[in-house]
């Protein structure tokens, strides 16, 4: 298990690295599998990968500019996400000259658009592949078909009868309207 392990934070590691390099963007690592919010990568790595020296890495994190997962124990672990944006922000006040609000208003505002690319994306794509549904504060997200989800719409039984037609001899008789019923039993 352990090695598996190891490969997996090796995969993890040389999709960062072409992150860090421009040859690659969350957008491509999600689509070919890797769980780009999956904390892999501790505050040397993360650093590391970013070129950021690791006492910035916890500034950002006390200045909630990229907020990393804990462990258990209180460790801090980096994910794809964090590391990309560990990247921009390093570019954005170092070579950019903008202050940490700015960076921490530029850094949302490319998150969301790349949300809204990735739904507009999957929308053309295949309309059949997803759900959209509402969260708590209302906001529409994206949520996967699963196999639990198709299982529970052939649990739901529809049925459909025909409206009784020409007892009155009047103008319905011609009708043919239906009247559908759905039996939510969960």
């Amino acid at each position: 298990m352990a090695r598996v392990e190891r490969q997996i934070r090796a995969l993890y590691e040389m999709c960062a690295l072409a992150m860090v390099q421009g040859r690659a963007d969350l957008d491509g690592a999600a689509e070919v599998g890797f769980d780009i919010n999956l904390p892999v990568f501790t505050v040397g790595k993360a650093g590391e990968l970013a070129s950021v020296h690791p006492q910035t890495l916890r500034q950002y994190d006390r200045l909630g500019l990229v907020v990393p997962q804990r462990t258990e124990g209180g460790a801090r672990r980096y994910s794809l996400r964090d590391v990309e944006r560990l990247v921009q922000a390093q570019e954005l006040s170092q070579e950019e000259g903008v202050n940490i609000s700015g960076v921490s208003r530029i850094l949302e505002l490319q998150e969301e658009n790349r949300q809204l690319r990735r739904q507009i994306r999957r929308m053309k794509a295949d309309q059949e592949s997803s759900v959209f549904a509402a969260d708590k504060d209302g906001d529409i997200v994206e949520v996967p078909r699963s196999e639990q989800a198709r299982q529970w719409r052939h649990q739901i039984r529809v049925r459909s009868r025909e409206l009784p037609v020409g007892r009155t001899g009047g103008p319905q008789s011609d009708s043919k309207s239906m009247i559908l019923w759905a039996n939510y039993l969960r």
